[in-house]
């Protein structure tokens, strides 16, 4: 008589590994925890108490209408098949037959500057990458949100949701992980340092900038209506890194311990880098400015968190707990374009600065062995490594034009052939 463990039950595919799936599910669910209820807390708490139950429900909203149109239209439309260059045909993801199948990304298969090819096909069901993808639209959503509190009509809010998941969301994570055109070019965003973090944090200015400031007493006296409530949503938010990071190998391998080694590393890093910052030019630190150090530090390494080595992390740290704070404090008082848009939590220095410094940072410092670990081009490695590596943003024109030599040779021999 079967048992619910043996090795040939329709539960357990030979495909299936289960250590793998069962780390998917746990970083699903440590993501899952940054939002709900780490950014809830957070944004209920470092409001001003009239907005503190506002800013909370948008959090809350947030995370329940990115599930429901991701599962509906917009996983496939940023995972599924190719239907542009940026974006995948959209369809649900609510069916038996494709959820209980092997998780793949079929957009992804990719030939490599070695000619092999691969496609990314982790040994869990569709249903934990569904699940694990969903977490990072609903925390990308609600980072968006940080820019609008204090103001922000909840009604306004909840047509906006749906409509920038699936027009904007979706382009960005087809292009650079569902196999859209950034992805085969090669460009490195190890957990979303583009996805995630540049695009909300551009989309939270635009936003700031068309819903427009808040009143002027709240933009003058907005201190925390709670502090400590404060600090255990962002505390929160740090350990759910953990997932955040740790779960972008798809896998639990070797590369996993090392993104999450690398991630605390570099928010350790950045919070005191921040703070001695605070103390130097202000004479005291700041607890608000704490926790914006350890989020330009977590953030900063997002992009290269699996593929550099811990002494990078600590130099990326010290840099994102410098540079971002310089355009926070320094630059954006001196910007007549950045005093007119109110973007309350300061989202664009805290995830758009970090995110691009990070990605920066990524192509001077990615390792080739432990990109090889995770990326789908062997060949990838950041510009303090030489050979055919580069900087981010230089090395997708390198590989295009590789590629495009590579079809020229192959259309010229099929010629010859017929």
């Amino acid at each position: 008589m079967d048992n619910p463990y043996g090795p040939a039950l329709p539960a357990v595919p030979p495909w299936l590994n289960s250590g793998d799936n069962a780390w998917q599910m746990t970083a699903s669910t440590l993501v899952a925890i940054q939002s709900m209820p780490g950014l809830v807390i957070l944004y209920g708490s470092i409001v001003k108490k009239k907005w503190a139950v506002n800013s909370a429900f948008m959090a809350l909203y947030a995370f329940a209408a990115v599930l429901i149109c991701w599962v509906l239209v917009a996983y496939r439309m940023a995972f599924g098949d190719r239907l542009l260059p940026f974006w995948g045909k959209g369809a649900p993801a609510l069916g038996q037959k494709y959820l209980i199948g092997r998780a793949r990304v079929p957009a992804s298969a990719h030939i490599g500057l070695d000619g092999n090819t691969t496609v990314t096909a982790p040994f869990y069901p569709m249903a934990t990458l569904v699940y694990f993808q969903f977490t990072f639209a609903a925390i990308t959503m609600i980072l968006l949100a940080g820019s609008v509190l204090g103001r922000m009509n909840i009604k306004a809010w909840m047509a906006f949701v749906p409509l920038w998941l699936i027009f904007s969301y979706t382009v960005g994570a087809f292009s650079l992980w569902g196999g859209g055109f950034l992805y085969h070019w090669g460009v490195i965003d190890y957990s979303g340092g583009y996805v995630i973090h540049l695009s909300s944090g551009i989309a939270g200015l635009t936003a700031a900038y068309w819903v427009g400031p808040r009143i002027k007493s709240d933009k003058e006296r907005f201190s925390p209506n709670n502090v400590l409530l404060m600090l255990a949503g962002a505390g929160l938010l740090w350990m759910g890194w953990s997932g955040f990071n740790g779960g972008a190998p798809y896998a639990a391998n070797v590369a996993a311990p090392v993104a999450i080694l690398n991630t605390n590393i570099c928010a350790a890093t950045s919070l005191l880098t921040w703070t001695t910052l605070d103390v130097i030019f202000f004479g005291k630190p700041s607890v608000i400015g704490a926790v914006q150090g350890m989020m330009t530090g977590l953030v900063c390494i997002t992009p290269g968190a699996g593929v550099v080595q811990a002494w990078a992390a600590i130099v990326m740290g010290i840099l994102s707990g410098s540079v971002p704070w310089v355009t926070m404090m320094i630059l954006h008082k001196k910007s007549s374009f950045l005093q007119k848009v109110d973007d309350t939590l300061g989202v664009f220095h805290t995830h758009a600065v970090a995110g691009l410094l990070g990605g920066l940072l990524t192509g001077l410092f990615a390792e080739p062995v432990l990109c090889r670990i995770v990326l789908p081009e062997p060949n990838s490695r950041g510009a303090f490594y030489g050979g055919t590596g580069g900087i981010i943003l230089v090395r997708p024109t390198e590989i295009l034009n590789q590629h495009v030599l590579r079809v020229m040779q192959r259309a010229a021999s099929n010629r010859l052939l017929g």
